[in-house]
């Protein structure tokens, strides 16, 4: 009973901090300032600006005005008399060091009432990045998109953050107003324009969020409230306060604004950054309270809500459902899938790929979600992970190519320029076979050779020059000679714009054809689907291919092999009469071989011959 009611009380607070329009055209003003001895908000009326004194409410500073139009300008005023944009503000459309604006989320008219949301199993997600995604860099420049992804086979769209960062250009991990959305993208109805259009797609759409850290340039929390503390520490600036003095408040800020993007703007999930460096030594931890929130709130709307969260922990409690023994988390991002494969092909063994490397470790990436699982990683110089045989396939997301594994390259290169086309094509179809859920970074479908490289647009010059520097000695740390380009330099930005048109021809339409094969075999086979198949995984000692074998009650059974070697090789498939349903090789894909691989063993046994980084899918015949 006690859980209950707690899970209640963190479930059904509302969403009143910040501007809220109350009926008759007046809106409440309430900041949460503990420590403040006098608040006031001062309210613009067209050029008119108004200051209205604030009374105290426990440790929250409230203000009733009239008269107060959506698109009004206001800032608190503190008692030292400096003016500060809201640290709920929903919209700053003159910048974060500005004054914020009163938004009316009731104003926009959605038309996805019949919208239901997906189960993880069904996702097939997309990343993008608004600002790079199309030369448009707007929300309705992505919904242009919309058709076109969904006929390739992709379920959900995620996002990476769009909370309101300093300048115009910017990953979003540097978003210092949480609740408002990025004005030059188009703001909070651009976002709501986005949404309705992709479930009208029958897209389901993921917003990254990042609550381990906030941004430091326009970050005036410290003038409010302690919502920071010196006891952790960041790679990326202050540890948030989730566990200390006046933490509940912090906690509640945080737990509101993921509820914020489901019920003001129909967001299915979110995608939570980096979770391991969310430090919280609570009894209850932060995850747990940010899931059964936002799965609460998505049983009251009739919609299915997901939280997916990144971690380099390889830990199985951030998905396992039981309160006492997990944090109740949908999925979470499993990078030893790609560090898998992208070692086996690249060659690559500085950093962390030093762990990987290798046909079995891509075996044991395809067999377990976590290739370190409880042995001693050489990287980490200690053991790492833990095993997750009782989670559930469907729980993980795996890639070949993200924004973190290409951006935090020293240039940025995606796997295109780094493999042959062949290598290229077996990454697609270790991905789209894989029993896991997949994620594809926006333009990998085509072979996108454009870089996607990290840049900033920040006014303080004295943090550009530590952004700068402190990019020199990563990359120096991790064994990348080559000059690092400026994340300032607004060509780095245009650089990592994707060009689509050239998916039409040569080799980029040939992969893009090999993607839309795949995923439409994943869609008509059930035992493709994540968590519905028995996986037996296999390799032969000194060998250098792959045989995985999928079973579910039902339906006819796979196999999937895989040639990770520059050269042929003939690899078993079973006893049974197989149907080829999709083969790397196959001349629409770019490929060589016509007419059957299969051929039949000593011991009656198909075998399949591979030509060198093939793959192939087996189907059993009736």
């Amino acid at each position: 009973m006690g859980r209950r009611l707690f899970v209640e009380r963190v479930v059904q607070g509302s969403l009143n901090r910040g501007a809220t329009v109350r009926s008759g055209g007046s809106a409440e003003f309430r900041v949460w300032a503990p420590h403040h001895s006098r608040m006031a908000v001062r309210v613009s009326r067209g050029s008119v600006w108004q200051e209205h004194p604030m009374r105290r409410e426990g440790d929250d500073w409230v203000a009733h005005v009239a008269e107060v139009p959506a698109g009004a300008r206001y800032a608190y005023v503190l008692p030292n008399g400096v003016l500060r944009p809201d640290p709920a503000s929903r919209r700053q459309p003159d910048g974060v060091h500005e004054p914020s604006a009163v938004v009316d989320p009731a104003a926009f008219s959605w038309t996805d009432s019949g919208w239901r949301g997906l189960e993880m199993a069904d996702l097939v997600i997309y990343e993008l990045h608004i600002g790079t995604f199309t030369g448009e860099r707007t929300f309705d420049g992505v919904v242009r998109q919309l058709p076109r992804l969904r006929a390739l086979g992709i379920t959900a769209i995620e996002i990476m953050p769009v909370a309101a960062f300093p300048g115009s250009r910017n990953w979003g991990y540097d978003g210092v107003a949480l609740y408002a959305v990025h004005e030059a993208y188009g703001g909070p109805d651009g976002l709501r324009r986005l949404v309705d259009a992709a479930h009208a797609e029958g897209l389901a759409v993921l917003m990254d969020v990042v609550y381990n850290h906030f941004g430091p340039e326009g970050n005036y929390l410290d003038d409010f409230g302690p919502y920071f503390t010196d006891t952790y520490a960041t790679p990326w600036g202050r540890a948030v306060n989730y566990d200390g003095a006046d933490s509940e408040a912090v906690r509640q800020y945080v737990v509101d604004n993921a509820r914020m993007w489901i019920e003001e703007y129909h967001c299915d999930g979110l995608r939570l950054d980096a979770v391991h460096a969310i430090y919280d030594f609570s009894a209850r931890h932060l995850l747990r309270d940010i899931s059964d929130a936002v799965h609460e709130l998505g049983t009251s709307l009739n919609r299915k809500t997901l939280v997916i969260a990144e971690s380099d922990m390889n830990d199985p409690r951030i998905v396992r459902q039981a309160p006492v023994e997990g944090y109740g988390c949908d999925g979470q991002w499993s990078d030893d899938f790609h560090h898998a494969v992208h070692a086996a092909l690249t060659g690559e063994r500085n950093g962390y790929y030093a762990d990987f490397g290798g046909v079995e470790a891509v075996a044991a990436a395809l067999r377990h979600p976590f290739v370190y699982a409880g042995q001693r990683s050489e990287y980490r110089r200690r053991r790492h992970g833990a095993r997750a045989d009782d989670v559930p396939f469907q729980r993980f997301v795996v890639c070949i190519q993200n924004h973190d594994q290409v951006g935090n390259r020293a240039m940025g290169d995606r796997l295109d320029a780094l493999v042959t086309f062949e290598q290229r094509k077996l990454a697609a179809a270790l991905l789209l076979l894989a029993p896991y859920v997949p994620l594809l970074f926006m333009g990998e479908e085509y072979g996108e050779r454009r870089p996607f490289q990290y840049f900033v647009s920040h006014g303080d010059p004295e943090l550009v020059r530590a952004v700068r520097e402190g990019r020199r000695r990563e990359f120096a740390a991790f064994g990348w000679e080559a000059e690092v380009p400026d994340p300032q330099d607004e060509r780095t930005f245009e650089r990592s714009t994707i060009d689509p048109s050239v998916a039409d021809s040569g080799a980029h339409a040939q992969l893009l054809a090999l993607y839309h094969r795949l995923l439409k075999v994943r869609r008509g086979e059930p035992a493709l689907r994540p968590g519905e198949a028995e996986v037996l995984v296999d390799t032969e000692p000194g060998e250098d291919w792959i045989r995985m074998r999928l079973t579910t009650p039902g339906a006819r059974s796979l196999v999937a092999v895989f040639n990770l070697a520059g050269g042929p090789r003939v690899v078993p498939v079973g006893a049974n009469s197989w149907t080829s349903l999709v083969a790397t090789e196959e001349a629409a894909f770019g490929g060589r071989c016509t007419g059957s691989r299969l051929e039949k063993g000593t011991g009656g046994e198909s075998m399949a011959r591979l030509a060198p980084y093939a793959a192939e899918l087996f189907g059993a015949q009736p």
